[in-house]
């Protein structure tokens, strides 16, 4: 019997749990139908991918939406689309937003905003606060929900738990892993004056290395006690890699494109643009971050989306914000270190698609597998372009990374079958829906 889909990709190399292979993918209802070589068959919709590498859909588990609260600066809206646009399938959003999202309410709100208006499907972290310590076992399981975040250190907004006390209150009440931003706010506070006005390099000095070790050895300790799964996210330091690698029982590591590519010699060339929280380092750190890659440390590879205008970036140090654009170029990025000799394909599917979907429970996704959803990141690994401001989907169109050049360059992005952007442009109407987790089912 002739078999009919809705969608079949054809001619590309399947990079998968199993090798890379050239094999066709056949799509009914949204899912992965069948894999193989599927000459014989009739489509609605057929997709040569002859030439190009089709990866498991990109999930960035860290991105910065700023909806609601801060829409001259993004929103879901635009923030999904310049995921898409850079071969991103679903997203985390953070939840430092104005409300913050850490009440059912505001959560169910997110939900609301983002259903069929982002381009790609979604996820929400919840806030873990002091007032909601004791209530976060039933928010963490809420539709929409990909876990709880705290920040043990000030960032962007006014989240925070910087006390012991409270990291293990919140702890005491999570069964899913939990993420933090850690840095030691006593630490922060004390290292104030080393901040040198209109010198963004002094940034590191402010925050430095120990104020991120600190946290984190803190974090571990209150962890191990208390028996809780955590995820740190951007980790910036050599200390900790070698501190996390102890622990890999109960903690997992995020690391960004941002630390893995750029060094302290950055802030000479672009100022506050290279400004995040944790801050860009020495080189000696950006080499340790590889080493976790290699030896398998590093769980998972976020982008830390946090957009602020050029305006907004361009006030003196220390005023102005930190944070860069970053959805849209992790995949450009990591293809170029992929090229580069970095990080090999498979680690790099590993670490984008696979591994979040294995740390945080992702249900159907991570894999391209049958009965998964088919969210597909199609690339052309032998591709040369410039990464350019005027490319950048993002509201406020600029990226650090204006000018360089990359080899490796996304060509589509296939969300739950539909082809929604193809050669760099949005093809198909927003289809964003909320991920679902095994943990909530």
């Amino acid at each position: 019997m002739r078999r009919s889909f809705d969608v079949v990709l054809h001619g590309g190399a399947l990079v998968n749990q199993d090798g890379v292979a050239e094999r066709d993918i056949g799509v009914i209802d949204g899912k992965i139908a069948e894999i193989g070589q599927l000459s014989n068959f009739d489509a609605a919709e057929k997709i040569n991918c002859r030439g190009l590498h089709i990866l498991p859909g990109v999930i960035d588990t860290q991105v910065h939406f700023r909806e609601p609260g801060m829409p001259h600066k993004e929103d879901l809206e635009s923030g999904s689309r310049s995921a898409v646009l850079g071969g991103v399938t679903a997203v985390f959003e953070m939840p430092n937003t104005d409300p913050l999202t850490s009440t059912p309410e505001a959560l169910a709100d997110k939900v609301r905003r983002g259903r069929d208006r982002m381009h790609c499907d979604f996820a929400f972290w919840v806030g873990g606060t002091h007032e909601n310590a004791r209530s976060l076992a039933e928010l963490e399981r809420l539709p929409g929900a990909a876990g709880v975040k705290v920040f043990m250190g000030s960032s962007t907004g006014s989240l925070l738990i910087a006390d012991d006390a409270g990291i293990a209150e919140v702890l005491s009440h999570t069964r899913r892993r939990v993420a933090f931003h850690s840095e030691d706010e006593d630490r922060l506070i004390e290292r104030k004056h080393l901040r040198r006005d209109g010198d963004p390099s002094s940034h590191p000095i402010w925050r430095d290395v120990e104020t991120a070790v600190k946290s984190t050895r803190r974090l571990i300790k209150i962890a191990q006690d208390k028996g809780a799964l955590i995820h740190v996210l951007h980790v910036t330091t050599e200390e900790e890699i070698e501190l996390l690698a102890q622990c890999k029982d109960i903690a997992s590591v995020e690391v960004t494109p941002h630390h893995l590519t750029m060094d302290e010699t950055d802030y000479q060339r672009i100022g506050a643009l290279a400004q995040m929280n944790p801050p860009v380092r020495s080189a000696r750190h950006r080499e340790a971050l590889w080493r976790g890659v290699t030896q398998g440390i590093v769980d998972v590879i976020g982008s830390d989306h946090a957009p602020h205008t050029l305006e907004e970036k361009a006030r003196p140090y220390p005023h102005s914000p930190s944070g860069m654009t970053g959805v849209q170029t992790i995949v450009p990025l990591l293809l170029d270190h992929m090229n580069a000799g970095r990080v090999s394909l498979e680690r790099l599917v590993d670490l984008t698609s696979a591994g979040p979907a294995r740390l945080f429970g992702i249900a159907q996704k991570g894999r391209v597998a049958v009965g998964y959803d088919a969210d597909l990141t199609i690339v052309d690994l032998k591709r040369r372009e410039t990464i350019r401001n005027s490319w950048i989907g993002s509201r406020v169109g600029w990226t650090p990374y204006d000018g360089k050049t990359v080899n490796g360059w996304p060509i589509g992005t296939v969300v739950r079958g539909r082809k929604v952007m193809w050669e760099g442009e949005l093809v198909t109407q927003s289809v964003g829906a909320p991920i679902r987790f095994h943990a909530a089912l």
